[in-house]
Order: C-alpha cells, then sequence, then structure tokens
C-alpha cells in the first residue's frame, strides 16, 4: 500500500477508524468487471420476494423524502475515507413504501452489471443506511455508483452495493457474489470480518 495515497491514522481517529484501516488522501474507485452506464431516465428499482412486487421509477426515488448524510466509508481493502458527503434516501423512509412479510429476515440486493451482496434485514433495516444520488454535492458519478447504491455506514463498503436495481426480501439468507467467494457474510469492520473462515 503507497503511503502516497493513503495514511497512518493518529490514535485521536481510534474510534473512527477501524483496526487494519488506513486513511485514503483521495476516493479510490474498486470495481469488479466492467462500470455500467445507466441513465435516470431508464433506472428502475425492483422489489420482490417476501413483498408485494414492485418497481421504482427515478422519478417515484425523487418523490421520496430527502436528506443529506454524513458518514465514514471503510473498505475491506484496508482503507478508509471519513465524514463522505452524501444525499438521497434513508433506507427506513424507502421501505415505508412496501409491504414486508413477517417471516423476511434477509434482503439480496441486485444490481446492474449483475453484481449481488447479501444483507441481515436486520443490518438492512436501519435509520443511518441509505440510498444515494449525490456525493459531495454532485451527481453520483457512475465509478462510484451512480445513478444510485446503497450505504451501509456500519459494515464494509462491499456492503454498499453500487447501481442498485433490486431487493428480493427472503426468508433465509442467500450469498451474494463476494460473499460465494471467500468475502465474509456480513463483514463488520471493527470485528474485522473481511473474509469467511469456511
Amino acid at each position: 500500500m503507497s503511503m502516497k495515497f493513503f495514511e497512518k491514522p493518529g490514535p485521536e481517529l481510534a474510534d473512527r477508524v477501524p483496526p487494519g484501516q488506513h486513511l485514503a488522501k483521495g476516493f479510490p474507485v474498486l470495481t469488479y468487471g466492467s462500470t455500467p452506464a445507466i441513465a435516470t431516465t431508464d433506472w428502475q428499482l425492483t422489489v420482490s420476494g417476501l413483498t408485494t412486487a414492485k418497481t421504482f421509477t427515478w422519478d417515484d426515488l425523487m418523490a421520496m423524502p430527502q436528506s443529506k448524510f454524513t458518514a465514514d466509508f471503510h473498505c475491506v481493502t484496508t482503507w478508509s475515507k471519513l465524514d463522505v458527503q452524501w444525499r438521497g434516501v434513508r433506507v427506513t423512509d424507502f421501505l415505508d413504501q412496501i409491504e414486508i412479510e413477517p417471516q423476511a429476515a434477509h434482503v439480496l440486493l441486485q444490481c446492474y452489471g449483475d453484481y449481488t451482496t447479501n444483507l441481515a434485514l436486520s443490518d438492512f433495516a436501519r435509520p443511518e443506511n441509505f440510498f444515494a444520488h449525490t456525493l459531495f454535492g454532485e451527481p453520483l458519478p457512475p465509478e462510484h455508483g451512480g445513478p444510485l447504491r446503497l450505504v451501509v455506514p456500519h459494515l464494509y463498503a462491499w456492503k454498499s452495493a453500487k447501481w442498485i436495481s433490486g431487493l428480493e426480501f427472503l426468508a433465509e439468507m442467500e450469498l451474494g457474489f463476494w460473499e460465494r467467494n471467500g468475502y465474509h457474510q456480513r463483514g463488520e469492520p471493527w470485528a474485522e470480518e473481511r473474509y469467511s473462515m469456511g
């Protein structure tokens, strides 16, 4: 890891930077495969599984309550960026638009580009999580997951799925792309849940 782009956090940040992380001087971009290009006029978010099937358009999303968020961002590849400024829709405000069946306990996040990741519903349905469409006051660029990505600040960033296109609510956990390829099922930074022990 080049210290040109990363620096070791000082002790005053011990309560904000998880073990094994370095501070990024920029905002690195890590992507598996090509970057999808989705116009907001074509973008859709489909909910399925243990809920009433429904598809949301960009206009639907923009009609929901909009909030500003400042959150730290921790990548499993050992870098963190503090105080990232976003704007978007709180997950809990989005969930007010749908009805989830009581037996739902997990959600599989589906993305343009065929990426998937999984979350326990208890990790997903938190007020500090949000769907982001704006980064530092500008429309979220494609390389950072635009037009819309999920942000889950309390877990490693691969759980903050880019180019989100679907939410499938499930009774049992179904592993996503990286989880099937050796990453941890949950990914909690303070516990350094980077990789599966299985």
